[in-house]
């Protein structure tokens, strides 16, 4: 593979409405039009769902994860099957994350140095060695449309920890663009630096100075307050180069995709739509539905009104009730297809109120509308980033 100085990802920022944004970015795999979720696919997989399901939904870009496609089925068999896309029939954009929040997740079964992490896999103990050039390397061999470096996610409330994480972050990122030699694929860096005003800004201000062609935003939704995740989005993003995309890693709740677009952001993922299906709860206008709930056991009523999803547009409360208490298959497929056109058309509906300047007014009615407890939103972040470790999604 030849080097280029030619940037393999573009982004057109189109319009602002205060900090809210919409673009479009260019991909080798095509267009994204910016903001945008991506449905997780940790093994080469979106939970239930086929490509033809995505398709169908208009899924822009999906997310698979370094970590686990590594260990199973191997990189490099991907890369002589013709690399993921092919393997996975997916003909639109893909994002790989470095498998850097897998790997430090494992704890007791790691040891990390300045040039990289040793570790035992979760899935049979045997040993392995994650550097920053080697988790390039693999994602070359995946040949995602965008890759990220290899960071440290650290417990974001011990400022002495997450410093030192921070700067060993930093030298990975240097050393992840010195390796990096695909010109079909962008490599983003990762600002990281807990809960710390000073220690993000430090971080978005070195990342900047490296040129990436995008910038993600690790480290939050680990444990964190809403509050400061909030706050931190507020501090970092207006650090970060205006004219190059931003993504959130790892947050997915409809509240918060409202409040990441209105900071700034243009990119998100997360397990939480497919997980939470799995357990039976479905989003809808006005918060979560539990739909194992005995006031569904008559509801004629669709899942959402006015939803075009498949399942909404054919199937009961009363039915999807149903399948959920009889643990049938076809219930959790159901209800990950409204989940994921739930995620997908909230993103369409931000960036059409930011196209009409209208963001503002859009947020209001959303969050107005929409009830959850902080508490169990948290939680079910928090749990489906930590659902990335055994594979339950990523």
């Amino acid at each position: 593979m030849v080097a280029s100085a030619v940037q393999p990802v573009s982004f057109d920022l189109l319009a602002r409405d205060d900090a809210a944004r919409a673009g479009l970015l260019h991909t080798p795999h095509g267009d994204v039009a910016t903001p945008v979720f991506c449905p997780v696919g940790t093994q080469a997989t979106v939970k239930a769902l086929a490509p033809r399901d995505l398709l169908e939904l208009d899924a822009p870009m999906i997310l698979a994860n370094t970590y686990h496609l590594y260990l199973r089925p191997g990189a490099a068999l991907i890369a002589r099957l013709g690399g993921l896309h092919r393997f996975m029939d997916w003909p639109r954009p893909i994002l790989t994350d470095s498998g850097g929040f897998q790997v430090f997740s494992l704890q007791e079964l790691r040891k990390l140095d300045d040039t990289g992490v040793t570790f035992r896999s979760h899935i049979d103990g045997s040993e392995h060695r994650f550097t920053p050039e080697r988790v390039v390397e693999i994602q070359e061999q995946l040949g995602s449309d965008i890759a990220m470096v290899l960071d440290e996610c650290a417990e974001p409330h011990d400022y002495a920890y997450v410093q030192a994480a921070m700067r060993r972050t930093h030298l990975w990122a240097e050393a992840c663009l010195k390796a990096h030699t695909r010109a079909d694929q962008a490599l983003f860096g990762i600002v990281q630096g807990g809960v710390f005003e000073d220690l993000r800004a430090e971080s978005a201000r070195a990342l900047a100075a490296l040129d990436f062609p995008g910038y993600a935003i690790g480290g939050l939704s680990v444990g964190e307050t809403k509050a400061d995740m909030l706050r931190i989005l507020d501090h970092v993003t207006p650090l970060l180069p205006q004219a190059k995309p931003r993504y959130l890693m790892g947050v997915g709740s409809p509240e918060d995709l409202v409040e990441g677009v209105a900071r700034g952001v243009d990119i998100f993922d997360c397990v939480l739509p497919t997980r939470l299906a799995r357990n039976g709860a479905v989003f809808t206008p006005d918060g979560r539905m539990n739909l194992r709930n005995a006031a569904h056991t008559e509801d004629r009523r669709p899942i959402q009104e006015g939803c075009t999803c498949y399942a909404c547009t054919h199937f009961t409360r009363a039915y999807l009730r149903h399948l959920t208490m009889s643990r049938e298959i076809l219930g959790v497929y159901l209800s990950t297809l409204h989940n994921v056109h739930f995620l997908l058309q909230l993103m369409r509906d931000l960036r059409a109120a930011v196209l009409r300047g209208e963001f503002a007014a859009y947020r209001e009615a959303f969050l107005a509308r929409y009830r959850v407890a902080d508490g169990e939103a948290r939680t079910q972040n928090r749990r489906a980033r930590q659902a990335r470790l055994g594979g339950a999604d990523r």
